[in-house]
């Protein structure tokens, strides 16, 4: 997006900011789409400021599904004029503003987590802020498929676990000593 066709939604979200959240509701069904960009912008504003708190260290396996399902939600984001995007009624818009509300509100929670360092919550509010832009995205662009956090965390797991093996791999040896010798006991 260029930032000319940005400006209308930056100064939507500017304006959403600054006031409240309710100016949503004054948002005519025709510029819908403004509140698809202004759900990508919001979320990716969120995984920056949690990527940017976490790199100090080694992200845990919970951390990493959380940036991951962000990406997840945020990769390929259509624009306006995708030919995968449909036009949703008035009761789907007020669901769109429903999630847009709740998103909001984790955003907020996010930001006094972010002043305590409260990377744990921020975890979790992360993956909370995720799922509100893919229930968005999902209205708009019913094609696209998404894997649930939970089949994300399976995944990041595995690979986490086989990474810190790699870190220690006598701790991974002695793991896997002690199944073995619990499976001759049987």
């Amino acid at each position: 997006m260029n930032p000319q066709e940005n400006a209308p939604v930056q100064a939507f979200a500017d304006n959403l900011h600054h006031t409240n959240v309710h100016v949503i509701d004054d948002l005519p069904l025709e510029e819908q789409y403004v509140l698809m960009s202004l759900a990508a912008e919001r979320l990716s504003i969120v995984r920056y400021v949690y990527l940017v708190q976490i790199e100090e260290g080694i992200a845990s396996a919970e951390q990493r599904a959380s940036l991951e399902y962000a990406d997840a939600v945020l990769i390929g984001w259509p624009d306006e004029s995708s030919k995968e995007l449909v036009t949703i009624n008035e009761q789907q818009m007020n669901v769109v503003r429903t999630k847009i509300r709740e998103m909001e509100e984790y955003i907020a929670k996010f930001r006094v987590m972010e002043s305590r360092a409260d990377i744990d919550s921020m975890t979790d509010t992360l993956i909370r802020v995720t799922e509100r832009v893919a229930d968005i995205r999902r209205l708009f662009e019913p094609s696209f498929l998404l894997p649930t956090f939970a089949e994300i965390r399976r995944v990041v797991q595995d690979e986490w676990d086989e990474d810190m093996g790699r870190i220690n791999p006598e701790a991974s040896e002695v793991d896997l000593t002690e199944e073995s010798d619990g499976a001759n006991d049987a």
